[in-house]
């Protein structure tokens, strides 16, 4: 809150406030041009020149250029000592330019400052509106908002006292008033002094009382530093307490980039599980695919598949192109013998369009391997036919084909990132569904349909049982035994779509051990991520009073060849040992576990040793420690 300043006589006996031990430096920074523009004397001297001169504290005035000075011109420095033995550094800084064409130096000198005066003449109300709207914020900004005392010093007689009549403008424009003065130091937190002349009464008594009492300020501030340092010092050579090292850091495990696309692609290669035969109109085969790779990602299969109808598309578009590219032969879709995977017996569909025909095989390539390589299918395509409206024909097929209802098609919705999305999520919508299901899963008495051709890309163990000569590969119905449905179809899930959600520790590591049972490594760790987070975000209370038990958890991941996980477990155990030697189940751990985590424990014996030590020590001493 600024203040207006009254008169300190000139035997103030305030220098006696300070005492001085020892030399010491105060540093004033002063900015700003306090010359009165209107006045004929151009000798006129500056306000911390003429402050130097006549104080009669201030002896062995120095004025000579510094090495400082002669880098920055714009810049004089004074040096004096001030209560006998105080070095006194004053920078005077008349031109403002110099925050405009060496800010680094101005906000050097006001980092160094003990004391900040700013002066400007009250005849020169130009200079005062760019102090304010410029200078000020600038000043504040390289204070950043530590305590050192600002002065701002209106110097000089009004030549035009302002009218007080609201239609006069023309007086207010020539000189700033002392209302505008105060509310600037008000908004700068500073304090403000008028002086009307530079002479001895408002010189000594009136600015040079204000400076001198702000100096002693500064001088018993930096004196209080200096002891609590002193102090601070002293302190350390006292007995410490013990230093509690960190802990071991714990194993990192590295999630394992997706494969499912790649996955889904290769299933093109092999033709396993295929439950569809395409045929060009010679009735020579052209390639086998599969009904529910191709309804994800496509409308116009869906239609041909029946799995809509044609008032559940409401888009004409994509019936015309279904009926103008393929045909499903008469008896193709009848039902397979009792007994015999609706896969064994694939649907004939004949391609009636033979320039799309010949790139039928790219097309694909092009679905299974997510349908977003856009780009890569037009330079297939050119390739192959070697003409452009041939290549333009097919293009825009199978943006028919790929075509959203009730929506215009563009070249843009065929782009990477549009297709995608819709890919990778379409495939999701065949989960639990009976729909195109070519297998029934039957676990805890309940039914779980599936897509086999789905299960063989994502899963080898699958791939195998379906494949090869077990009693799976001819069966509808293939019964699960070990996990509960739940954690099955959390399973299934994350083959279908590629990610996982568990519940809680307790289920993810039920869905740990269904993968490692069929041998899906990606998902295995996804569920080590998920329990190894769970455990960090634990508050040390919550940890002590979960009745979820760490080493039932550490038992069945090395049962289960968690290796990563089990190593995690065992230093997460040593690292919080403090509460888990305090549970029962820590009695259940292995002599080989006992001994590692005794080994890595944290805090360690020896720490705790050397703190009853100190306790000892401290009690003995009939010290409080703050420490403790």
């Amino acid at each position: 809150m600024p203040f207006l300043f009254h008169l300190i006589p000139s035997s103030s006996p305030l220098p006696l406030i300070f005492h001085c031990c020892c030399s010491r430096t105060v540093n004033i920074v002063a900015f700003g041009n306090e010359r009165d523009v209107l006045s004929e004397d151009s000798q006129q001297s500056s306000l911390m020149w003429s402050y130097l001169r006549r104080s009669a504290l201030i002896s062995e005035i120095d004025s000579s250029p510094s090495a400082e000075h002669a880098r920055s011109p714009v810049t004089t420095e004074y040096q004096a000592c001030i209560f006998g033995n105080v070095r006194l550094v004053v920078h005077d800084c008349p031109l403002w330019d110099i925050f405009d064409s060496d800010w680094y130096t101005s906000r050097s000198l006001i980092g160094g400052a003990d004391i900040i005066v700013i002066k400007y003449s009250v005849n020169d109300k130009t200079s005062f509106q760019d102090l304010k709207d410029s200078y000020v914020p600038m000043i504040k900004k390289a204070l950043n908002h530590c305590s050192v005392p600002v002065i701002i010093s209106a110097v000089g007689a009004r030549k035009n006292v302002p009218c007080t009549c609201p239609l006069c403008t023309l007086d207010r424009r020539s000189c700033v008033t002392t209302s505008e003065g105060v509310q600037l130091a008000k908004e700068f937190g500073a304090t403000y002094l008028e002086l009307h002349a530079l002479n001895d009464f408002y010189i000594q008594k009136y600015f040079g009382g204000v400076l001198e009492y702000f100096m002693i300020q500064s001088l018993n501030q930096k004196s209080s530093e200096k002891m609590k340092k002193r102090k601070k010092a002293q302190k350390c050579h006292r007995v410490q307490p013990p230093q509690l090292e960190q802990p071991e850091k714990m194993p990192i495990l590295k999630g394992e980039a997706s494969h499912y696309d790649s996955d889904l692609h290769n299933l093109l290669f092999c033709c396993q599980c295929a439950d569809v035969a395409f045929y060009s109109e010679d009735s020579s085969k052209v390639v086998e695919a599969h009904k529910v790779i191709l309804c994800s990602v496509s409308h116009v299969f869906m239609l041909l598949f029946d799995v809509k109808s044609p008032a559940d598309i409401h888009d004409p578009s994509i019936l015309r192109t279904a009926q103008s590219l393929f045909a499903v032969e008469a008896g193709a879709g009848l039902p397979a013998p009792h007994g015999v995977p609706p896969c064994s017996v694939p649907v004939r569909v004949v391609v009636k369009d033979s320039v799309f025909c010949s790139c039928l095989s790219d097309i694909l390539h092009f679905i299974y391997s997510g349908a977003f390589q856009w780009e890569r299918l037009e330079e297939d395509i050119k390739k192959k036919l070697k003409d452009s409206e041939k290549t333009e024909h097919v293009l825009e097929k199978v943006k028919c084909i790929l075509k959203t209802p009730g929506k215009v098609n563009s070249l843009r919705d065929c782009q990477s990132h549009q297709i995608k999305r819709l890919y990778s999520t379409s495939l999701r919508l065949f989960f639990n569904t009976p729909v195109l299901a070519d297998v029934i899963f039957t676990i805890q008495g309940a039914t779980v349909p599936a897509h086999r051709a789905v299960l063989v890309a994502r899963c080898e163990v699958m791939a195998a049982m379906f494949n090869g000569n077990y009693l799976e590969a001819n069966s509808i119905l293939v019964p699960v035994y070990g996990v509960s449905k739940d954690t099955f179809l959390s399973f299934l899930e994350y083959l279908y779509t590629d990610s996982c959600c568990p519940a809680s520790i307790l289920q993810a590591m039920s869905l740990l051990i269904c993968a490692e049972m069929y041998q899906v490594m990606r998902l295995q760790h996804i569920c080590e991520l998920y329990i190894i987070t769970q455990l960090q975000s634990m508050p040390s209370r919550e940890l002590a009073s979960t009745s979820l038990s760490i080493v039932s958890l550490l038992k069945k991941a090395k049962f289960h060849n968690s290796d990563c996980l089990s190593t995690w477990l065992l230093h997460f155990i040593a690292t919080n040992y403090l509460i888990f030697s305090q549970k029962p189940e820590f009695q259940d751990l292995s002599v080989e576990e006992r001994n590692f985590v005794e080994m890595h424990r944290w805090p360690s014996n020896m720490y705790l040793k050397q703190l009853a030590e100190y306790r000892n020590y401290i009690h003995s001493q009939k010290c409080h420690c703050t420490v403790m």
